[in-house]
């Protein structure tokens, strides 16, 4: 064999399957790495999203000399309507914040009454198949829109990722909240965004960084559920129930009687993050269409974000204690909590 010959032999079968080998076990080497940057990459913008909705809360404050509603009715200072009769299904918090999020065209043209936060034809029509990026955390599994087979039939509501948080279950809670609910679930007032709220930064008496304003719901808390909108695969479990970002409250009205405590968009805290295997259960507070107890859950790994009334952003892990969760979620308990 010549010289050119030898200059021109390939590799041979062995020695092919080595360098494959080869890289097959620096791709499985990188692989981890790279997700683990990813998903460093989406926690940071969870957490920016929740610094902006800190933002646009304070703001609102600032022009209303209040926070808004968790969840409302119709009724006037949170709609048009004199009374709590016929004010049907109002909004949520994350409508009320939209000129504050740069989505001001939307609220212009927001009617507020009519069931302004489910069914309104004109209400429904502007959010449908519509994303607003800061309502939505990337890490989360849930899909971006589904639709119900309702009066909203047809329009594709968006999975946003956080809640208000409307207290904790234990505590003093104000006269026209209820303090528990054996159909329900615990239904409280002594955090921040709850039904009909009117909370003042002043009100916050244990101090804003020791008070929870908003927390992450990005993840399903269950591994599957018969009436999820795929049956027996996964159950899309937060606080806006099937209903979409923009559900309020139905029967709680201000100084009334309570014959439906159905509220959406804000959590009662109850349970520990990420608490996992809970039935569809309205009367413990996870039922899928009355989730007033829904834990906060996320996608990121060992925990999720919080909002604190101070506009920090903090990642409480899944091991945090419930007793410290439950003075968090009351701004009145007069507990401190110190965070590492």
């Amino acid at each position: 064999m010549n010289t050119l010959e030898r200059t021109r032999r390939g590799f041979t079968l062995i020695e092919l399957l080595v360098v494959i080998a080869i890289i097959a076990i620096l791709i499985g080497l990188l692989l981890p790495a790279v997700q683990k940057v990813r998903e460093a990459a989406n926690r940071m913008s969870c957490s920016n999203n929740l610094k902006q909705l800190g933002l646009a809360l304070h703001n609102y404050h600032d022009t209303n000399g209040m926070f808004p509603p968790g969840c409302a009715r119709d009724q006037t200072p949170f709609g048009t309507i004199a009374n709590t009769t016929g004010s049907g299904w109002g909004s949520s918090w994350k409508v009320y914040i939209l000129p504050y999020i740069e989505q001001d065209n939307i609220y212009r043209r927001w009617v507020f009454n009519s069931n302004s936060g489910f069914q309104n034809g004109n209400n429904m029509n502007l959010v449908n198949r519509l994303t607003i990026k800061g309502y939505r955390c990337p890490s989360s599994p849930l899909p971006a829109f589904y639709t119900r087979g309702d009066s909203n039939a047809g329009r594709f509501l968006m999975f946003s990722s956080y809640t208000g948080i409307a207290g904790s279950y234990s505590g003093v809670v104000p006269h026209n909240v209820r303090a528990s609910n054996t159909s329900r679930g615990f239904i409280s007032g002594n955090g921040v965004l709850y039904a009909n709220s009117q909370e003042t930064m002043a009100g916050i008496t244990d101090g804003t960084s020791n008070t929870m304003l908003v927390g992450e719901q990005s993840d399903h808390f269950r591994a599957s559920s018969t009436n999820a909108p795929i049956p027996g695969t996964w159950g899309g479990i937060t606080s806006q129930g099937p209903h979409g970002w923009t559900m309020g409250a139905g029967q709680q009205g201000v100084g009334t009687a309570y014959t439906s405590d159905r509220i959406f968009n804000c959590t009662t805290v109850r349970y520990t993050i990420n608490a996992r295997g809970a039935n569809s259960n309205s009367s413990v507070g996870t039922g899928e269409n009355t989730g007033t107890n829904i834990p906060l859950n996320s996608g990121h790994s060992g925990g999720a974000n919080v909002l604190l009334g101070d506009g920090s952003v903090r990642f409480l892990r899944d091991s945090t204690p419930i007793a410290v969760l439950l003075n968090l979620a009351s701004r009145n308990d007069g507990q401190t909590v110190v965070l590492n």
